[in-house]
């Protein structure tokens, strides 16, 4: 061990410890009180809920805004003139450790919901619902979930896809070749240089980074799906006065049409970087949940 380095060590825990009992002891709102900064989780690659545009630039997306106007909310109940907004980067295994030690206050991505979760975190209403299917390429002669069995199929680690995966491999309906990526690009980037025969995820996630890539028009989303899933703004448990008003912007959103704007401008219109069109029509399901908002998890 390097002695030299536990000073350093020793500072991030008690920073880490200080910033968790902050959290805890007063709630959130205290604690963006007095910091005057919100700290917002989010991703690189997630188009187009959570994503940047290069190294330096703060995370845009669907998702992303949806939290801004959180902090908008924040700004105003606790009548301060300004909140500094801070980021930090997600990914699929740190997300809910460093929102319950209170590095970030929201995790603003696309993030399941799901009742295992809800043990260690609490959930916003559901803003999008997705469908866990695979994308291949069009040669591939891959069209269902069947023509995986002896394939190599890109995940990502700590996503519940992996986990979906794994339930119809021991259920017998498919045998695959499982190669878990960093997180999402990381995942696509093993079907786009052949590692990987399919890469399983949501079917939005995949249609962004489709949308993309050089050459869109290779790879297709299979038809079938593994599930649905919903997808939730995460933050922290036991702070109901934080909750409530989360809750409440995110459902006044719902009910006043205006996150079909945000939907129209992230999945019906061209976005950065490549000014790309999604073309992803809102489905029954995702209709559903903005007419009748609710927390439930999978």
């Amino acid at each position: 061990m390097d002695f030299r380095k536990l000073p350093l060590a020793f500072g991030l825990a008690l920073a880490f410890a200080c910033a968790a009992a902050s959290a805890q002891d007063g709630g959130t709102l205290q604690k963006i009180k007095d910091s005057g900064t919100i700290q917002i989780g989010a991703r690189d690659s997630q188009i187009p809920f959570s994503y940047k545009l290069g190294s330096d630039g703060d995370p845009i997306g669907f998702t992303n805004d949806i939290c801004l106007k959180i902090v908008d909310a924040v700004k105003a109940r606790l009548g301060l003139a300004k909140i500094e907004v801070r980021y930090t980067m997600l990914n699929s295994t740190n997300r809910i450790p460093l929102l319950q030690n209170g590095t970030v206050d929201l995790d603003c991505a696309t993030t399941t919901n799901t009742t295992q979760r809800q043990q260690q975190v609490d959930f916003a209403p559901s803003h999008f619902v997705a469908n866990i299917t695979a994308a291949v390429r069009r040669n591939s002669g891959i069209d269902t979930f069947a023509d995986l069995n002896g394939k190599n199929v890109a995940t990502v680690s700590g996503s519940t896809s992996i986990q979906l995966l794994r339930v119809a491999r021991k259920s017998g309906a498919i045998e695959v070749n499982e190669i878990p990526g960093k997180d999402t690009s990381d995942g696509f980037l093993r079907l786009s240089n052949g590692r990987a025969d399919a890469y399983v995820l949501d079917d939005v996630q995949l249609a962004g980074m489709i949308a993309s890539a050089p050459n869109p028009g290779e790879y297709k989303i299979l038809k079938e799906s593994l599930r649905q899933e919903p997808y939730g703004i995460m933050l922290r448990k036991d702070d109901p006065q934080f909750k409530a008003l989360v809750d409440e912007t995110v459902t006044g959103l719902m009910k006043s049409g205006a996150i079909e704007q945000l939907y129209t401008k992230w999945f019906l219109s061209p976005i950065p970087p490549r000014n790309a069109n999604l073309n992803f029509p809102m489905t029954d399901a995702v209709r559903e949940i903005y007419k009748n908002p609710n927390n439930k998890g999978v």
